[in-house]
């Protein structure tokens, strides 16, 4: 490659990079790449962090997505004012973005586990980040055009640097869409994985403006710029050394003392809190499941009504991954065989090897009657055909229906597909929500089964905190049986008009 003096004259006033035009153009579009990854990196974080601190993924992508459209447009205004210093302004703006993007997740996951409130945090990053993002395409149309002109002469024409552009900036996307769920996630956490998308996002922004674009920049605007990059450099790299006593202060913030166990299981973040020898907290996804001594009323209320009368040889437990509701069903005389369907084989061996979750589910995984399949519960029901799959009682024991990832699992089509395992004679449990803190949600689900032809008998749990549970049986094989004792029917606060959800209408979230 031969460098052109830096004195040779160039038409308006602009020096040519210190490399052949292919070559310039080539690294400009690499930057390009790398800065289109990242960005969707920092996207894909704030729906992910948000549906988990916040709840209902589909409202919380729905907000990142808009808000951050939104402000990508006013970012592509704003740099209009800087088109005249490109290489100042787009060094600057990666700075900015490395930062903000980079300690994002620190800063959401501080605000929400401090603060108790993290909504006001998740906008203004949407809009910063989205601002930053929009101002980088006017920015980077400058440089490549820059950097492809030989003597002052352009070499292409401006709809192909344009679609080389775009066509960089999609694939780039691409690679930073399959990495953040694929690579970062698994590897590295979401909090650790922020921070290096924000180093790589400084590294590659600050060396194509302080190497290829250096001519075009004063003295005194490249060591601002080197300063600026090494200080965000710092202080991700502090942050991701400290990352792990932040992760534990924020969860004895949120938990409460002692967090006894923190484990990612690749499907759902799960905590115990409490001494080994007391009452356990069991929390999924920073919400809470099981309360100490809770955890017997709520699995209680939900099994025995079922198991109490009729046949209850074979016995299917939707979920229930924590091992108490099948303690309670291997209670019951005369139970041959019980199925557990669960997703996350992380929450099974916790069940089973935690000295303090194992004892108290019982030690049931030692039970030779039971048997654990790792699935979907919705594809296993569409995959199970009678008569090889028929039982006697099935038990949902999964997440609240607020909880937007689980809405298939309390659909028409769901309870549908329950029905058709269910032998003469079965009856169907479901774990429905809180019916007094939530009676929307519950009385949804309690409707839904309804369409789906069950006759259902609606309870609760007393006390707190206020579960509700429905009892059902297929329409046409009679009534559900009587409650029994330690439940409180709610039949008589059953509100007119509450629709069904099927999948394509969920209507659970408060």
């Amino acid at each position: 490659m031969i460098d052109q003096p830096v004195s040779a004259p160039v038409r308006g006033g602009v020096r040519p990079p210190p490399v052949r035009p292919d070559a310039g153009r080539f690294l400009v579009l690499l930057v390009v790449f790398v800065c289109a990854a990242c960005g969707l990196v920092y996207e894909l974080e704030l729906v992910a962090l948000a549906s988990y601190l916040i709840g209902d993924s589909v409202t919380q992508a729905s907000v990142v997505l808009s808000v951050m459209v939104f402000a990508m447009g006013v970012g592509s205004l704003l740099a209009k004012r800087l088109r005249c210093h490109a290489a100042v302004g787009f060094g600057l703006v990666e700075a900015a973005l490395a930062l903000i993007g980079g300690c994002s997740a620190l800063v959401l996951y501080a605000a929400f586990a401090w603060l108790g409130e993290a909504r006001y945090a998740l906008v203004a990053f949407s809009l910063a980040i989205g601002v930053l993002i929009g101002a980088e395409i006017p920015l980077l149309m400058s440089l490549i055009q820059r950097a492809s002109r030989r003597g002052g002469r352009r070499e292409e024409d401006a709809a192909g640097t344009v679609a080389d552009l775009f066509a960089a900036d999609y694939v780039g996307a691409l690679v930073g869409g399959l990495a953040f769920p694929f690579l970062l996630l698994p590897w590295v956490g979401q909090l650790t994985g922020a921070l290096l998308t924000g180093a790589v996002n400084a590294v590659a922004g600050g060396a194509l403006v302080l190497w290829l674009f250096r001519r075009d920049i004063s003295p005194r605007s490249r060591w601002w710029l080197l300063g600026a990059n090494l200080a965000v450099l710092a202080v991700l790299a502090t942050a991701t050394v400290l990352v792990a006593d932040f992760e534990a202060a924020a969860r004895r913030a949120v938990y409460g003392e002692p967090v006894r166990v923190a484990v990612d299981t690749g499907v759902q973040e799960v905590v115990l809190t409490g001494a080994e020898d007391g009452p356990v907290d069991l929390f999924l996804d920073g919400r809470l499941q099981m309360s100490g001594g809770d955890g017997d009323r709520h699995h209680r209320a939900l099994v025995g009504p079922a198991m109490r009368r009729g046949p209850h040889a074979r016995v299917l437990i939707l979920g229930g991954g924590d091992g108490m509701a099948a303690r309670e069903v291997l209670r019951h005389p005369g139970v041959r065989s019980v199925t557990v369907v669960e997703l996350d084989p992380g929450m099974v061996r916790l069940a089973r090897t935690d000295p303090a979750l194992s004892a108290l589910n019982g030690h049931v995984y030692r039970d030779p009657r039971l048997e654990v399949v790792y699935a979907d519960a919705f594809r296993w029901l569409r995959g199970a055909t009678a008569p090889c799959h028929t039982y006697d009682v099935v038990v949902s024991d999964l997440p609240d229906p607020g909880v937007t990832p689980s809405t298939k699992l309390y659909s028409q089509e769901f309870y549908g597909l329950a029905a058709g395992v269910l032998a003469d004679g079965g009856r169907l449990a479901v774990h429905a929500g809180a019916v007094g803190a939530h009676p929307h949600a519950y009385w949804t689900v309690e409707s839904t089964i309804r369409a789906a032809g069950f006759t259902t008998r609606p309870y609760r749990a007393p006390g707190r905190p206020d579960r509700g549970f429905v009892l059902a049986v297929p329409g046409a094989r009679g009534a559900p049986p009587a409650l029994g004792p330690g439940v409180l029917g709610v039949e008589d606060e059953r509100p007119r008009d509450v629709p069904p959800s099927t999948l394509l209408r969920p209507r659970y979230a408060e």
